[in-house]
């Protein structure tokens, strides 16, 4: 509409300027409300234009052209705008080429000049389309860091609730062994007060027996002693008759034994080394367990006991958060102990699991692709799957066996680089690894069976040390 009107209909006759805040008298002409108010200072109210008299009244604004005016000055500011970045600051020429070596956009002045000298340039025609594209593939990256860290986002949130739900379960955990600690303690406090008021029992009993035999013998000496008196008494020829008996009588008084050892409670027994005895005895009850499974690292599909000494395989997917340290492909969990030298081994009970991979991995396997289970990926394992046992080489290396062992010890030698695997029921040897270790390696279990394999406990031996 605004390029339909020619120019001179939005001009204000006084000043010859696009109207700006356009009044209109009643002859119908239009003028700035500025210019007409300085003509109107003359004293005169008339129209400057065809003369005819004005109202005494404040003239209207006429909207709708000064709407029209106020486009016009907008459409030319844009266009101003507009045609200045399209012209070069410097030189004012317009911008035609693109400096591929500074980034940006250049005239043909530029481009002669010291700055732009020897640089490689494009039309702009052609570096807008390559600028696009680059944007394009940055706009791509870009969006790809968002669902990126949406995922991350995501991710922390289930390991922020994950992390409470593990607090509560080791918490629960802890008191439950704790309580059986304290049972231990409790039953043995009560069989060892238990068995210091039988003592008491025994020796108050014997008291009160040998009191009894005080009280006899004193009964039976006062008697003998009323005798005597009373033989004193009688006269000289019933003394004299009487004295064989009365003398036999005294003599025949003997005296229990005075020894009162024995008697007391042997304190000592149910003291000395009281803390020590308890504990050695509580070896009895406890026993350790050279490896612990890593909850944090185990596949959704697997399902650790709560003491993490066994495991077997499900279907239905535990609430676990996708966390870096777990095994997302294959059903796959490591131990916590990290094994970086010396000599160590453990048993595993494979019983009816018929699928199954034991051994040790590297600490920086990748958790997040299936890779083989070699030694060139950083696994030295040992598997029995559809019946038949294979050292994980490359290729695999198939086992003959005499049964099939229902334990399995796991030794590895790390300073000599062994991994050996053994039926642990006789110590028969399966297959040994040999290779050179450079990182840490960590206890691998692998199974997708829903018969669990369990670390066995040991036995744990007290030694004193004498000096």
């Amino acid at each position: 509409m605004i390029m339909s009107l020619p120019e001179e209909d939005l001009t204000c006759p006084i000043c010859c300027d696009i109207f700006t805040d356009p009044v209109l008298l009643s002859c119908s002409h239009s003028f700035c409300r500025s210019c007409l108010k300085r003509c109107w200072e003359t004293g005169i109210r008339e129209c400057p234009v065809c003369r005819k008299k004005a109202s005494k009244a404040s003239p209207p604004t006429n909207l709708a052209l000064k709407n029209v005016c106020e486009a016009l000055v907008e459409a030319r500011r844009s266009s101003l705008v507009v045609e200045e970045k399209m012209n070069c600051n410097q030189h004012g020429e317009k911008l035609k080429l693109f400096c591929l070596v500074d980034k940006q956009p250049i005239c043909v002045v530029c481009q002669s000049s010291k700055l732009h000298k020897n640089h490689d340039c494009s039309p702009i025609e052609e570096a807008v389309l390559d600028c696009k594209d680059e944007l394009a593939v940055s706009l791509k990256n870009l969006q790809d860091k968002v669902d990126s860290l949406k995922r991350i986002h995501t991710t922390s949130a289930d390991i922020f609730k994950y992390i409470k739900t593990q607090s509560l379960e080791t918490q629960k955990m802890i008191k439950s062994q704790f309580e059986q600690l304290h049972q231990i303690l409790r039953q043995e406090q009560s069989a060892r007060i238990a068995a210091v008021k039988k003592e008491e029992e025994e020796k108050i009993a014997g008291m009160k027996d040998r009191i009894k035999e005080l009280s006899a013998e004193v009964l039976s000496i006062a008697e003998t002693i009323s005798v005597i008196q009373e033989q004193l008494k009688e006269e000289d020829m019933v003394l004299l008759k009487n004295f064989k008996d009365t003398q036999d009588r005294e003599k025949n008084t003997v005296l229990g034994s005075d020894n009162m050892s024995g008697f007391l409670i042997d304190v000592t027994v149910h003291l000395c080394n009281l803390q020590y005895n308890v504990w050695e005895k509580m070896l009895d009850h406890i026993d350790y367990i050279p490896v612990t499974l890593d909850p944090n690292t185990a596949h959704p599909c697997l399902i650790l006991s709560d003491d993490l000494t066994s495991l077997h395989y499900s279907k239905q997917h535990s609430c676990c958060p996708d966390n870096p340290e777990r095994f997302h492909i294959s059903a796959e969990v490591v131990g916590m102990t990290a094994l970086g030298s010396g000599s160590h081994h453990w048993v595993v009970e494979t019983g009816s699991n018929q699928d199954w991979l034991l051994g040790v991995a590297s600490l920086s396997v990748p958790r997040n692709s299936e890779i083989s289970a070699r030694p060139e990926n950083g696994f030295w394992t040992l598997c029995f799957r559809d019946g038949e046992f294979r050292a994980m080489t490359s290729p695999p290396t198939p086992l003959t066996v005499t049964k099939v062992p229902k334990k399995v010890k796991v030794l590895l030698n790390y300073n000599k680089g062994t991994v050996s695997f053994f039926d642990a029921a006789g110590e028969t040897p399966i297959y040994s690894f040999t290779d050179t270790f450079t990182e840490t390696l960590l206890p691998y279990f692998y199974t997708q069976s829903s018969h669990p394999l369990r670390i066995l406990p040991e036995k744990v031996l007290v030694t004193m040390l004498r000096q």
